[in-house]
Order: structure tokens, then C-alpha cells, then sequence
């Protein structure tokens, strides 16, 4: 064969490993996106929970168990809601509200749904409740949803997984557990409360995991702009319609005391803006964290995601501290040096699923 015929596939091959390392950069971008996103969107809904009628809630107006659980969900709720009109509205402006119709009938869709129902009703409520019990010692333990979801991918789907891609994945998760550590600053009481938290954390982990593996094979198949209003829509009706009633059903306060915190904070114009902007955030926290996953494999976009750990008190730091002037949210030095941490775990898992990629083209 002439020098000239095996240039031909060599160049076609570099071509498209080309391609492939344009793709999955791009996917990068939109989990770190994704991140940024879900830093802002916790701020402002922290800053909701933490005005008007609330204030009087957590003040001791509503009952124990409430205050710990009901509420917990009820601010999960409250968000989603506003989240999935966001979707459905710029679903709308891009003309898309069709395809979102006829999305929710098929396989994908159903997988969404699923997707939704695990990591909003179920994995959001957890997470909230373990904030609430424990503080942010739970930051790192959430943060274990990379590796749940990197095991998920392989197993379900196929996706690599190699030591130097587990290294990048603890290297992360070393990082979270770095930034996660200010909260021993006043010592931890690990009593009751705080263990439930730190297991409530656990839960949201392999809640978050399960619904990144899982969405990022759904994602694939139908526009991830359709499929996070499928999830969004999915996650605030289940939470507004039945694990809100459900949890003031089980608290012994009653369906109807649930569904009257539902109407109140609905109606409660000091804290319903904040959640409006909660809501707004939380599409692309969500849409380009599918997306990412979808494009650069679960290991990587949910490690890329996983900065939330560090934007998230970033983002209440300069909203809440900052902006709006309560104290207590200033970001120690094991923040600032977590996040450069994770930065580096995520770039060594970056150069080893580029390894991998190109070992399995050849």
C-alpha cells in the first residue's frame, strides 16, 4: 500500500480523535456550568427559606417534625415548581413544547421521569433535611453521588472506569471532604440529629447518582432541554401533590396542614421571589448536568459537577453574606484550597478518560 493510501485513514483517524476531544470538552463545560448554576440556585433558595413566613416556621410555628421534615420538602418543592415553569416557558420560546408532549410517551421519557422522581422528591429532600441536622459535614458525603454515578455507568452502560479515572474521583472527593471539614471550626455535637444528617446525606448521594447515571443515558437519546422540563415537572408535581401532604400526614399534623403550608408559601411575597430566581438557575443546573453526562461520560461530568461543593458557599458568600448582609457564610481557607483540589482531580480524570478513549479507537 502506497504511503499516500495509508495517510488517507491515518488523517481521517486524527480527524475525528479530534472531534471526539472537541465533544467531550464541551460536555466538561457544561457540567462545570452545571455547577456554577447549582451554587446560585442553593443561594437564593437558602435566602427564601430564610424569610417572610418561614422565618416564623423555623421560629417555632409549626410543629417538630415539621420543622425538620416538612419543610425540608416544601423547600424543595416550592423551587422545582418555579424550575419546571422556567423549563416549560423557554421550552415554549424555542417551540418546543411539542416535542416535550411527545417525549413523555416514550422509553427516554419514562427514563427521565424516573430520573426525576429519585433525584428531586427523594434526593433533594434528603439533601436539604441533612444541611438542616447536620451543616455542611454533609457537603462531602453528597459529593460521593461522582463515585455512585461513575460506578452506575459502568456497570449499566458500559462507560470506562479506570485507576487512574478512580484516583481523580477520590482526589475530588478528598477535596469536598477538605471543604466539608469547616464545619468542625465550633466542633460537631455527633449526636442523634447529626448522624440522621450525615445518613440524610448519603441518601441524597446515591439519589444524585443514580439520577446522574441514569439521566445521561436518557439525555442522549431526546434534547436535553425537553428532558429537564420532563424532570422538573415530574420532580415539583410529586413533591407539591404527594410528599409534602405525605410527610404532614406521617408528622401527624394532617394532609390539610400540609396543604396549607403549600398555599402560604406560595402566597408569601417576601421569600416567593427568591425562590422565582432559585427556580430560573436550577434548568441549567440540572439541563447541563444531563447534558455533560450525556457527552463526556458520568465519571467526569458528575466529578465536574461535583464543584458544587465549592460554589455553593461561594455563591451563598456573595449573595447572602455579601448582598444581603447576614453573617455567617464567609468561605475559610479550606474552601479556596478545596477548590483547587477538585480542579486538579477533575483534571486528572479528564487525562485519563482521554486515554482511555483513545486506547479503545485503537
Amino acid at each position: 500500500m502506497s504511503e499516500r493510501a495509508m495517510a488517507v485513514p491515518a488523517s481521517a483517524l486524527e480527524a475525528k480523535e479530534q472531534m471526539t476531544k472537541a465533544f467531550r470538552k464541551k460536555g466538561i463545560m457544561f457540567a462545570v456550568a452545571s455547577g456554577m448554576c447549582y451554587g446560585l440556585y442553593t443561594a437564593f433558595m437558602t435566602q427564601g427559606m430564610g424569610s417572610g413566613i418561614w422565618l416564623d416556621w423555623y421560629g417555632g410555628a409549626v410543629s417538630t417534625f415539621a420543622t425538620i421534615y416538612t419543610l425540608s420538602a416544601l423547600g424543595a418543592a416550592t423551587n422545582d415548581v418555579f424550575s419546571a415553569v422556567w423549563a416549560l416557558i423557554i421550552a415554549a420560546i424555542k417551540g418546543k413544547l411539542s416535542d416535550f408532549g411527545r417525549s413523555i410517551k416514550t422509553k427516554p421519557g419514562a427514563v427521565m421521569m424516573l430520573a426525576a422522581v429519585i433525584g428531586g422528591p427523594f434526593a433533594s429532600t434528603c439533601y436539604v433535611l441533612g444541611l438542616q441536622m447536620a451543616g455542611s459535614i454533609i457537603v462531602p458525603i453528597a459529593a460521593l453521588n461522582a463515585a455512585v454515578g461513575a460506578i452506575l455507568g459502568k456497570l449499566l452502560f458500559k462507560q470506562n472506569l479506570t485507576g487512574k479515572m478512580i484516583l481523580g474521583i477520590v482526589i475530588c472527593f478528598g477535596a469536598a471532604v477538605l471543604i466539608g471539614s469547616t464545619a468542625f471550626g465550633d466542633g460537631v455535637d455527633f449526636s442523634g440529629g447529626t448522624v440522621l444528617g450525615m445518613f440524610a446525606g448519603l441518601f441524597a448521594a446515591i439519589g444524585w447518582g443514580v439520577e446522574g447515571a441514569v439521566a445521561g443515558y436518557g439525555t442522549a437519546m431526546i434534547d436535553y432541554e425537553i428532558g429537564i422540563t420532563i424532570r422538573q415537572c415530574t420532580s415539583g408535581v410529586a413533591n407539591v401533590i404527594i410528599l409534602v401532604p405525605l410527610l404532614s400526614l406521617i408528622g401527624g399534623d394532617g394532609i390539610g396542614s400540609g396543604i396549607s403550608l403549600i398555599g402560604q408559601a406560595f402566597s408569601d411575597s417576601p421569600s416567593i421571589m427568591f425562590f422565582v430566581i432559585s427556580g430560573f438557575f436550577a434548568v441549567p443546573a440540572f439541563s447541563f448536568w444531563y447534558k455533560g453526562n450525556s457527552m463526556c461520560g458520568a465519571a467526569l461530568g458528575m466529578a465536574c459537577n461535583g464543584m458544587y461543593a465549592f460554589w455553593g458557599p461561594l455563591a451563598c458568600y456573595l449573595v447572602i453574606g455579601l448582598f444581603f448582609g447576614v453573617d455567617g457564610y464567609a468561605i475559610p481557607w479550606q474552601g479556596w484550597v478545596g477548590a483547587v483540589i477538585m480542579i486538579l482531580g477533575i483534571f486528572v480524570l479528564a487525562l485519563a478518560q482521554n486515554a482511555a478513549a483513545k486506547k479503545e479507537a485503537n
